[in-house]
């Protein structure tokens, strides 16, 4: 959520940077402004009855105790007119509180100065790319047929036992995921990640602190019985851990990894992009969140970037950066980057990470803080990304490492698998 005063401070630099977003800023910010002002007039005068209430107080004692009661007693009526004006101002202000922040909650996160302009995923830039990238060979063909061929996963089975989007992991399959977590997390606790073990569901207030409620409350499974979220990633209950903390300024930046089950509905997907593996509703990934100082966090996320794009190196898999335009970002983000893979037999790119600084848009909501050296209080900027998602570079691996006798394992994950090829 934005901070009121910077709004208020920057009225139409913050309308601009909306329209990075194709967000349409101008009405809705100028009624956030308007409503700040009556808020601010609102309890000032609720601060001066309050006042003048306190004043009389005492100068009703001393009158008392002077023993002019009659005195006294007309003070006294001036306070019961002071308390009726300080309820009625109470009742506005909490009113206009309420209208301010369903308005405030609205509003998506600033995009980074440096961020394209552009509507689709087709008007992203690629700032980086490495391997190569070529046609299928003959023999090449996709993962969800190679699946079938060596019985590592079973989509069958899992739309029978729970529906479209649960596979069924076996065999070599099963294993091969276990494999990739444990390499995930055995190489974020080596870049100096603490690992984290959270639940996997959460209440309605750590959902709306990192912004999945009310903007994507479609796209989670909710347990209505208990009130209950089911996660849609790691980033959910890690960064919440520090909702309504002060942190000292020694222990920035505090850096967390994850792994986790992730539940997503993904409302409204279909056709042949979520074939397969290509989207399900349950997955697994390994989150990196970081709570990091304001002046520092863009060379964290730099830093980020690197580390997963390190881990598609060692997965040995052609990769690509692309820093998302202002109509691809989160509702939530400042700047992401989007890490994509390339499907040798399906002819595409698949996005496999995102990596984002949020700067204070979540830690406003989270009331996550730190003190600096002079014990000034600032919001913390949050960091999270996926390091990685499994379903795609699942897809990914037995795609590109195919061979007409089966599937290579890439070295880095030999030790974790125990076997080199599926076949």
């Amino acid at each position: 959520m934005l901070q009121l005063n910077f709004i208020r401070e920057n009225e139409q630099e913050v309308i601009g940077r909306l329209s990075i977003k194709n967000f349409d800023g101008k009405e809705v910010i100028r009624t956030i402004i308007s409503l700040d002002g009556k808020r601010r007039e609102t309890q000032k005068q609720l601060d001066d009855i309050q006042a003048e209430s306190n004043i009389l107080a005492k100068e009703i004692g001393i009158l008392f105790k002077s023993g002019k009661s009659d005195a006294a007693n007309e003070l006294k009526e001036k306070t019961v007119v002071l308390r009726s004006q300080a309820k009625d101002m109470d009742t506005l202000l909490e009113s206009t509180r309420k209208e301010l922040d369903e308005l405030l909650v609205k509003v998506p996160n600033l995009p980074h100065p440096s961020v394209p302009g552009g509507t689709t995923a087709a008007d992203n830039l690629t700032v980086y790319s490495e391997g190569e990238v070529h046609p299928a060979a003959a023999y090449a063909v996709p993962h969800w047929d190679l699946t079938t061929r060596y019985d590592i996963i079973d989509f069958a089975t899992g739309n029978k036992v729970a529906g479209a989007g649960f596979p069924v992991y076996k065999g070599k399959g099963a294993r091969l995921q276990r494999a990739l977590i444990n390499f995930f997390l055995d190489e974020a606790i080596k870049a100096g990640y603490q690992e984290i073990q959270p639940p996997y569901v959460v209440n309605a207030a750590s959902a709306y602190a990192t912004g999945q409620l009310p903007d994507k409350d479609a796209q989670m499974y909710y347990a209505g019985l208990d009130d209950l979220y089911l996660i849609p990633t790691a980033e959910v209950p890690v960064t919440n851990i520090y909702r309504d903390l002060i942190v000292k300024i020694t222990e920035l930046p505090i850096k967390n990894v994850a792994y986790s089950a992730c539940f997503r509905r993904e409302a409204g997907s279909y056709g042949k992009d979520v074939r397969g593996l290509n989207r399900l509703h349950q997955f697994d990934k390994v989150e990196i969140v970081q709570i990091a100082h304001s002046d520092k966090s863009y060379a964290i996320l730099e830093e980020m970037r690197e580390y997963v794009s390190g881990l598609l190196r060692k997965l040995e898999l052609p990769f690509r950066v692309l820093k998302l335009c202002g109509g691809d970002m989160s509702f939530t983000s400042a700047l992401t980057y989007d890490l994509e893979v390339w499907s040798s037999a399906q002819a595409r790119w698949l996005e496999v990470s995102s990596v984002s600084n949020f700067e204070t848009f979540q830690s406003n909501r989270l009331k996550l803080r730190y003190k600096d050296d002079s014990g000034k209080i600032h919001l913390a900027h949050t960091l999270n990304g996926s390091a990685l998602a499994l379903p795609r570079i699942v897809a990914a691996l037995l795609e590109n490492h195919q061979t007409e006798t089966g599937i290579r394992i890439p070295a880095a994950l030999v030790p974790y698998t125990g076997f080199d090829f599926i076949d």
